[in-house]
C-alpha cells in the first residue's frame, strides 16, 4: 500500500544513518516498487569497498538491474537521503527508473562541507543537479526535491561527519 513521500524519504535517511553507523558515507536510498512495497535499499558502500562507484543510488541500480527487467523499473520510484550525483543520476537514467525524489539537496550537501571542511574542501562535490543531467536524457525522469520538511533531518545525518 502506497505511503506518503515523505514515509518513504524518511525510510531513506534511515538507510543513510545506518551508512554511517557502518563507516560509510552517510548516504541512503531505498526503491519502492508501483505498490508501494520497498524492494531494495542500500547505502554507500564506497569506503570499506573502495569503490569509487560506491554511491548507494549507483549500488542500488546495479542490484535492481539484475533483479527487475527495464518496464518494471520504470514504474519503480527510488527516494534518496541527498538529491543524486551526476554519476547516480546516470545510472538511474540507464536502469530505466522513471521517479526520483530526494530529501536535500546537492547545494545542500555542497554548503555544509565547505562549512566543515573549510575553502578547501577534501569531500568534492558536483554542482550540477540531478534534473539538469536527466533534462540530458532522451527520456522523462520525473524528478521532486528538495523536501524542506525533511532536508535538515538528512542534513542532520552529516554533520560532523566532515570534519
Amino acid at each position: 500500500m502506497w505511503q506518503s513521500d515523505e514515509y518513504y524519504l524518511e525510510k531513506a535517511i534511515e538507510v543513510s544513518a545506518k551508512s554511517r553507523a557502518n563507516g560509510h558515507s552517510p548516504f541512503g536510498c531505498i526503491l519502492v516498487d508501483p505498490d508501494g512495497e520497498i524492494i531494495l535499499e542500500q547505502g554507500n558502500v564506497q569506503g570499506d569497498e573502495r569503490r569509487c562507484t560506491g554511491h548507494a543510488e549507483t549500488v542500488l541500480m546495479e542490484r535492481a538491474s539484475i533483479k527487475y527487467d527495464k518496464d518494471f523499473l520504470w514504474n519503480c520510484t527510488m527516494y534518496t537521503s541527498c538529491e543524486p550525483c551526476p554519476m547516480c543520476a546516470g545510472a538511474v537514467f540507464w536502469g530505466n527508473v522513471g521517479r526520483v525524489v530526494y530529501a536535500m539537496s546537492e547545494a545542500d550537501m555542497i554548503e555544509l562541507v565547505q562549512k566543515e571542511e573549510g575553502e578547501n574542501p577534501k569531500t568534492l562535490l558536483f554542482t550540477m543537479t540531478a534534473k539538469e543531467v536527466f533534462a540530458g536524457g532522451m527520456k522523462r525522469i520525473k524528478v521532486q526535491g528538495p523536501y524542506a520538511s525533511l532536508a535538515e533531518k538528512a542534513l542532520e545525518v552529516h554533520r560532523g561527519y566532515y570534519k
